[in-house]
């Protein structure tokens, strides 16, 4: 069963993507039923298990995921990169709710220092394991840099 649907409410961009208010169908987490939630540009966006939501005003979009727990809060929250690893995947940093930082890249979903761990193993010293290990430090610094 579907825990959240779009509403017909949108707003468009201004690199004219529409972005659609999401509406809980049923509890979860700390949603209830009927509760409105942010903004997505298309289903794929937001995990129909676990209890990730898109909260207030916050937008995600292109090929950003949230999911299993991730909560968006506002825009702050998450960031996507793309053309990194082998098939110049798009990744997602995120805030996590106990405040620590989470990555889904590919079938990739877990801490940063997992996803260091990960790519350490998978590409050890090579230009693409250091392109990563490179973007998990900027993306640290991020989400350190904001709480201060």
């Amino acid at each position: 069963m579907k825990k959240y649907e779009l509403t017909n409410k949108f707003i468009t961009t201004e690199s004219g993507e529409k972005l659609f208010r999401i509406k809980a169908l049923r509890d979860f987490g700390s949603v209830r039923a009927g509760g409105l939630g942010g903004l997505i540009e298309k289903e794929a966006n937001l995990d129909q298990a676990g209890n990730a939501w898109v909260s207030g005003e916050a937008r995600v979009s292109e090929d950003a995921q949230v999911t299993e727990d991730a909560e968006v809060c506002g825009n702050a929250d998450y960031v996507t990169v793309k053309g990194f690893g082998r098939v110049y995947r798009t990744t997602t940093f995120f805030r996590e709710r106990a405040g620590s930082v989470g990555v889904k890249c590919g079938c990739f979903y877990g801490t940063l220092d997992e996803f260091r761990k990960k790519v350490e193993e998978t590409h050890g010293k090579s230009r693409k394991g250091k392109e990563y290990q490179m973007l998990a430090d900027l993306m640290e610094y991020r989400f350190s840099h904001e709480r201060n």
